[in-house]
């Protein structure tokens, strides 16, 4: 029996990768730095999971020099906030997810997060969706800041299904990149992927099952939690 639904955030639940994108640059001018992401870098960028970690792979790969770990801190400290006060009324929940949410809270299927993004930017999509979101309806928010290991290690999965007391036969996450899908398959988890933009060429052949949106599981119907149910592997 299904009782428990996990989602992850960025690409998930809202199309935000973008603003992450832009919220970045808008760092990098400010600090001088003369970096730009472009959204076809943005795209490689992505596989790298971890806003820090992120900066420390183009530092590295770019071989710039003379920027630390606190440097590299600080400039995502500061972008968080400039991501938190770049959403707006322009962002909402992908097709099908706040359903989706409505009907696991009135069959009694818990909600939880698990994610690499920091439990603020959880927050901030809240507020920005007015609500829309119902994060306090969940559960359980791991984030970033709990689970210092990042996707694909399967620790923020873990650490979920340990604060629900839940076996992973129990639950299902709900996840839209490779490395999203290899951390809910490495917990133990049956992972339901649905690719957001910047996700489209990724593996995800580790999942499920694949659809397009939470609104069209490829038959012109909605993922319901009967569907989740049925998914075995």
């Amino acid at each position: 029996m299904l009782r428990a639904v996990i989602f992850d955030v960025d690409g998930t639940l809202a199309e935000t990768e973008e603003f992450h994108r832009e919220a970045f640059n808008t760092v990098f001018e400010q600090a001088g730095l003369g970096w730009y992401w472009s959204p076809e870098q943005y795209r490689e960028l992505l596989k790298v999971f971890g806003g820090k970690e992120r900066i420390r792979h183009y530092v590295e790969t770019e071989s710039i020099s003379g920027i630390s770990d606190d440097d590299i801190a600080s400039l995502h400290r500061l972008k968080t906030a400039r991501y938190a006060e770049s959403l707006s009324d322009s962002v909402s929940l992908r097709p099908g997810v706040e359903q989706l949410i409505d009907e696991c809270l009135s069959r009694s299927v818990r909600l939880a997060i698990a994610t690499t993004t920091t439990e603020a930017n959880v927050e901030a999509l809240d507020a920005a969706v007015g609500g829309a979101l119902k994060l306090r309806q969940f559960e359980v928010v791991v984030g970033g800041n709990a689970v210092p290991e990042k996707k694909p290690d399967p620790r923020v999965y873990k650490v979920a299904l340990e604060r629900m007391g839940l076996d992973p036969s129990e639950a299902i996450a709900i996840e839209d990149a490779w490395a999203g899908v290899a951390s809910a398959r490495g917990a133990g988890l049956r992972c339901l992927a649905s690719p957001c933009f910047y996700t489209t060429g990724h593996d995800l052949s580790m999942a499920t099952a694949i659809v397009d949106s939470l609104a069209d599981r490829g038959d012109s119907n909605p993922v319901t939690v009967d569907y989740l149910e049925m998914l075995a592997d």
